[in-house]
This record gives structure tokens, C-alpha cells and sequence, in this order.
């Protein structure tokens, strides 16, 4: 996938290391969202999930739009309409695989929303503003 490039730079410059990850985009009969799921192999053997859901949500406990689910998996019929990413993180002991699952409505974090997002914070704006009641059409 082409954006596959851009996330393995982004998490390498994070945590200052190289990673390779598999991104896989689900082409799903909606109209509006996009669901996908990324793995990466773990390094640390002994990890846990619940370790890994812990190291997510301190990662992004100051985001207004990252809400990092424990028990269940995001749904996209629960960011249409809004500026949200839900993530849930999985392990797949098996294979000794991370599974990382977001969903993201196209339309508005994937696009306005986020430039909203963006010019808000460079223009010292509140991050959320204009963010958080949206419409929901098509």
C-alpha cells in the first residue's frame, strides 16, 4: 500500500529505531470511513496486550481525538460523522505479532477535520474548535 512507506517512517522517527510493518486498508460497502489493520512483529517476547493497551493509551492520553479501546474492537459506525481514530491493540502470541486495528471517518479525520485540527493548532487556536459537533451527511 502506498502509505505503508510514511507509517514506517513516522513510528521509526518515534521510537528511533527501524520497523517494517504490514498495513492492510479494508475496502469495506460504505459510504464514508476506512478500516485498518496493521501488524508489526514484537521485539519484546514477554509482553502482554494489556501492557501494549497501557504503553497506547498513555501515547495518546492528551489527544482530544484518540480514543484506544480495552475490551472491544472500534466499529466504524462510531466515528462517522465525528474527528475521532479508535485503535485497539492486540497481540497474536502465535506468531508473536502486535495487530493494531483503527477506524477513522475518511471524510473528516482523514481529511477536514484534520486540516481543521491542524489550523487550529498553528494558529494557537483550541485544538478541538469547530471539532466537535459535526455533521454526519452523505
Amino acid at each position: 500500500h502506498r502509505h505503508t512507506p510514511e507509517i514506517e517512517q513516522e513510528i521509526s522517527g518515534i521510537i528511533k529505531k527501524e520497523v517494517t510493518v504490514n498495513f492492510t486498508p479494508h475496502l469495506l460497502p460504505v459510504n464514508r470511513g476506512i478500516l485498518t489493520t496493521i501488524y508489526a512483529p514484537l521485539k519484546i517476547k514477554d509482553i502482554t496486550e494489556e501492557d501494549v493497551v497501557r504503553l497506547y493509551k498513555r501515547q495518546y492520553r492528551k489527544e482530544p481525538f484518540v480514543r484506544v479501546f480495552e475490551e472491544t474492537l472500534p466499529d466504524i459506525r462510531n466515528v462517522r460523522g465525528t474527528n475521532y481514530c479508535d485503535i485497539a491493540v492486540r497481540i497474536n502470541k502465535r506468531t508473536s505479532t502486535l495487530i493494531v486495528v483503527s477506524v477513522i471517518d475518511n471524510l473528516l479525520k482523514g481529511a477536514s477535520g484534520q486540516a481543521v485540527q491542524n489550523m487550529n493548532l498553528m494558529l494557537g487556536l483550541e485544538e478541538t474548535r469547530g471539532l466537535t459537533h459535526l455533521s454526519a451527511l452523505p
